[in-house]
């Protein structure tokens, strides 16, 4: 199914609907990009599929995803405002309720630092599908992706970031807060973090 199929499918099928859809589209698909592309897009959709009855609103969810990267420009936190302020701004006409648009941009905010309180079904569903990716096979794709949207970072400041980051998410008693999630994802994202982690480590 393309995406826009699957856009219109969330949101509707009206004019405005369409145009909102092909505006995502074209900032998924924004040069500069190369891991918050429309491949990790359709892969976050993917990876909700499986959690989605664990969410208390799978249609916010999902349209958090569609929106959680689409202010893109490398900065973190302000991103991600960014992007649920675009959510805000273009839900409404798309004829999304006030409480579901409201809860589209709290879950975008989320994503800035995956951290939901315990009980937001919500919020874990979506953090834990736009985590899916330290699971996956491409998981060496994924992080030469991530050094070059950070080019202009030199070398010894992204190793360094990047390993505090990783870190970080080691220390975590789990990374994934479903229990779906957990038992699909969790041993391969620690064994791709860990191997990534001893790779930084070593002299280079």
């Amino acid at each position: 199914m393309s995406l826009i199929t699957r856009w219109t499918g969330l949101a509707g099928d009206s004019r405005a609907a369409r145009a909102v859809g092909a505006e995502l589209l074209a900032r998924w698909a924004e040069p500069h990009r190369r891991y918050h592309t429309l491949d990790h897009l359709r892969a976050v959709l993917d990876a909700i599929t499986p959690l989605a009855a664990l969410a208390a609103d799978p249609a916010a969810v999902r349209l958090a995803a569609w929106f959680h990267d689409a202010v893109y420009d490398g900065r973190p936190g302000l991103d991600e405002e960014r992007s649920a302020q675009l959510a805000q701004a273009a839900l409404p006409r798309c004829g999304v309720g006030p409480a579901r648009v409201t809860e589209t941009a709290r879950l975008i905010r989320l994503t800035a630092a995956h951290s939901p309180e315990p009980g937001d079904a919500n919020g874990s569903v979506l953090c834990d599908a736009d985590l899916a990716v330290l699971a996956a096979p491409g998981y060496p794709a994924y992080t030469r992706a991530i050094r070059e949207e950070y080019a202009h970072v030199p070398d010894d400041l992204f190793r360094a970031g990047r390993g505090a980051v990783l870190r970080a998410l080691l220390a975590q008693p789990r990374l994934y807060r479903t229990p779906r999630a957990h038992d699909l994802w969790e041993a391969a994202a620690r064994a791709n973090m860990t191997a990534e982690l001893d790779g930084l480590s070593r002299p280079h």
